[in-house]
């Protein structure tokens, strides 16, 4: 059983159990991973704390949800949000249980790939302020460009919060971002922020991207899998 501290936000979550079916080789229902689903929205913002400095800190929410989805039974935790991350130590300490770093996945599936690459960084400008990705990917030697417009690019991440998915301009905005990074150098394109990935169909880009949540979706699917094999 998987446990996911979920809600940050609601469509993410959503789509990150979508990459998790799509991705599992399954003939049946009884075939499919089994998630146990937190799907919070009343965490408090990300945003707020991280960026506006006036918010309620995230950090205990996170670890009473990682709480009670051990106590109901989850092997292993996931969360489905970048920016949370920042409170990801809040989580690990409340458990017994692991609680998978997706940062420190989505930057070793760039590694592996792509040594010593330039990456672009499709993220919300709190991830740049906290040096999150920074943490991990110095020791990778691996080097992280962001957008000139960050503003530009959190009003995109806003816009698909409120449900405005396929309107114009949050999409022409997605992909000058993209462009900016592409002329800056960029080998590789990350999506660094789970809201991106729900409209990562929308890219149109000749950078290669790395999803950070599809490199969580399938790495789910290889580890129960590979439980199940033995």
């Amino acid at each position: 059983m998987v446990g996911v501290i979920g809600g940050m936000g609601p469509d993410a979550t959503v789509e990150f159990m979508q990459r998790v079916i799509n991705a599992t080789p399954a003939q049946d229902d009884a075939d499919h991973i089994h998630l146990l689903v937190d799907n919070n929205p009343k965490v408090p913002s990300r945003i707020k704390a991280l960026i506006e400095g006036n918010g309620e800190d995230p950090g205990p929410t996170i670890a009473a949800m990682a709480q009670r989805l051990e106590d109901a039974g989850a092997h292993f935790l996931v969360m489905p949000c970048n920016t949370a991350h920042y409170y990801w130590e809040h989580a690990e300490r409340a458990v017994a249980i692991p609680v998978w770093n997706m940062i420190w996945l989505t930057l070793n599936a760039v590694h592996a790939a792509v040594p010593d690459a330039r990456i672009g960084m499709l993220a919300s400008p709190a991830l740049r302020k906290i040096g999150l990705y920074e943490r991990y990917a110095d020791d990778l030697e691996l080097t992280l460009v962001y957008p000139g417009d960050e503003d530009a690019l959190l009003e995109v991440i806003r816009a698909v919060k409120r449900g405005e998915k396929r309107h114009a301009d949050t999409l022409n905005a997605f992909n000058r971002a993209a462009e900016d990074l592409s002329r800056q150098g960029a080998d590789v394109l990350v999506l660094a922020c789970t809201e991106l990935s729900v409209i990562q169909e929308s890219l149109n880009t000749a950078v290669p991207v790395y999803d950070s949540l599809q490199v969580l979706a399938e790495e789910v699917v290889r580890a129960v899998e590979g439980v199940k094999a033995e």
